[in-house]
């Protein structure tokens, strides 16, 4: 089972930057598939990126294509969302998700942390 700890969020302008953090821990960690999900206010929860465990495996949502990229670092079990040229319609809590199976639907998540907030202002 892996424990997830979200940080990195905040308030940002439109066209600003933010780095979000994922710490995980539990067992094995870095085999685990790691997405990074976002639930809009008032929305469904949506994949923002995933990648696999080795990295060499990423999947973006068009919506993110070209703005924000997703990696890890196995050695200190930290997933990472570097997210630039930020819009308001980003605004959102943003959660790192765990899954045995590569896939981009959020029901093979099991594993959840709590979040973080990002609020973009115009």
């Amino acid at each position: 089972q892996a424990q997830l700890v979200e940080s990195g969020g905040g308030l940002v302008q439109a066209g600003g930057s933010l780095r979000l953090s994922c710490a995980a821990s539990g067992r094995t960690v870095s085999s685990y598939v790691m997405g990074w999900f976002r639930q809009p206010p008032g929305k469904e929860r949506e994949l923002v990126a995933r990648t696999n465990w080795s990295g060499s495996n990423t999947y973006y949502s068009d919506f993110v294509k070209g703005r924000f990229t997703i990696s890890r670092d196995n050695a200190k079990n930290t997933v990472y969302l570097q997210m630039n040229s930020l819009k308001p319609e980003d605004t959102a809590v943003y959660f790192c998700p765990a899954s045995t199976l590569l896939a981009n639907t959020r029901t093979v998540y099991p594993y959840w942390g709590q979040g973080t907030q990002v609020t973009v202002s115009s």
